[in-house]
C-alpha cells in the first residue's frame, strides 16, 4: 500500500493506492494526510480500512497528483550526506551531520513545474531519499526508537539555487533553499514498515533525459535513523515534519553539468518510492 494525495492545490483529497493498482478515497478515514493523521499511526489505520473493504475505489484519471503529504511544520533538510558529492562540492565529509532548514512552502506536487527564482543563473538539482516524521522525537536514547519515529518514506527532489545559496556574504543555505517550488515530493508515501532497508535505496535523476545522478543509500555518511536520533538531540520533531536526507553526486554545483534552464524537464527517482517528473520554468 502507497498513500497520495491528489487534486488541485490547497484541495487535494487522500488516496491509497492498494499493491493490485487500485485506487481507493482515504476521505472516510481522514480528512487528509497531516501530521495528526500521521500522528495516530495513519498508515496503519489506512491499511486496516483497506483490507476490511472499508473504502471506496476512486477514480483518479486526469487529476493533478500533489505531494503525498500536507505541507509540513518543518522541512529539515541534511547536506553534504554522501562522501561523493562532498568532494565534488570541495569540501571534505563532515564529521557532524549538516543541518539547514527550508521554508514549508516549498513543497509542491511530484509532477509540478519547478520555478527558475529571478536573477538565478545557478538552479540546480538534488535527488534524496526524504523521511516522513510519524512520532514526536525528542531526546532519543537509541537508534531503534528513532525508527519508531519514522511514518515512512518518499521521493524529494531538492531544488536548491546556488549563488543565492553560496555566493552570497555569509554562506545564505536557507535562501538558495527556500525559492517557491523548491521542494517537489512523491508521488507517493510508503509505509516504513514496507521498505525494509531504507539504507539499500537506488536513487537517480535525470535531466531532459540524460543521467545525471545514479547512487545508493548506502553511500550515506550518516544513517536515517542517526539522523533523526542526533536531531532529537537539538531540536523537536513532530508528526507530518519533513526530513531531506542528502543528495549523491551528479548535480551541476559539480561543474560537470549545466545548470537548469527554462523548459529543462527534471526526472527523480528513489527506486520503490516513485519517479518525479517536473517542467522548469521562469518565475
Amino acid at each position: 500500500m502507497k498513500l497520495m494525495r491528489v487534486g488541485e492545490p490547497g484541495a487535494e483529497r487522500p488516496v491509497a493506492l492498494a499493491d493490485d493498482g487500485g485506487y481507493y478515497d482515504l476521505s472516510p478515514v481522514t480528512d487528509d494526510i497531516d501530521g495528526v493523521f500521521l500522528g495516530w499511526d495513519g498508515p496503519a489505520i489506512a491499511r486496516r480500512a483497506l483490507d476490511r473493504g472499508e473504502l471506496e475505489p476512486l477514480d483518479v484519471t486526469g487529476r493533478r497528483v500533489g505531494p503525498p503529504i500536507a505541507r509540513p511544520g518543518a522541512v529539515l533538510c541534511i547536506g553534504l550526506n554522501y562522501r561523493a558529492h562532498a568532494a565534488e562540492s570541495g569540501v571534505d565529509p563532515p564529521s557532524e551531520a549538516v543541518l539547514f532548514h527550508k521554508s514549508p512552502n516549498t513543497v509542491v506536487g511530484p509532477y509540478d513545474d519547478v520555478l527558475i527564482p529571478r536573477g538565478s543563473e545557478k538552479t540546480d538539482w538534488e535527488v534524496e531519499l526524504g523521511v516522513v516524521i510519524g512520532r514526536r522525537a525528542r531526546y532519543l536514547e537509541s537508534l531503534g526508537e528513532a525508527r519508531s519515529c519514522i511514518a515512512g518514506y518518499v521521493t524529494v527532489n531538492d531544488v536548491s539555487e546556488r549563488d543565492f545559496q553560496l555566493g552570497r556574504p555569509g554562506g545564505q543555505w536557507s535562501k538558495g533553499k527556500s525559492c517557491e517550488t523548491f521542494n517537489p515530493v512523491g508521488p507517493w508515501l510508503v509505509p516504513a514498515e514496507d521498505v525494509a532497508d531504507p539504507q539499500a535505496l537506488a536513487l537517480r535523476s535525470w535531466v531532459n533525459g540524460e543521467p545525471r545522478q545514479d547512487s545508493k543509500t548506502s553511500d550515506m555518511i550518516f544513517t536515517v535513523a542517526e539522523l533523526v536520533w542526533h536531531l532529537s538531540q537539538f531540536l523537536v520533531l513532530e508528526p507530518g515534519d519533513l526530513l531531506n536526507t542528502g543528495t549523491p553526486e551528479g548535480v551541476a554545483l559539480s561543474g560537470r553539468f549545466g545548470y537548469l534552464r527554462d523548459g529543462d524537464v527534471m526526472e527523480m527517482e528513489v527506486v520503490g518510492l516513485g519517479r518525479q517528473r517536473s517542467v522548469c520554468r521562469q518565475a
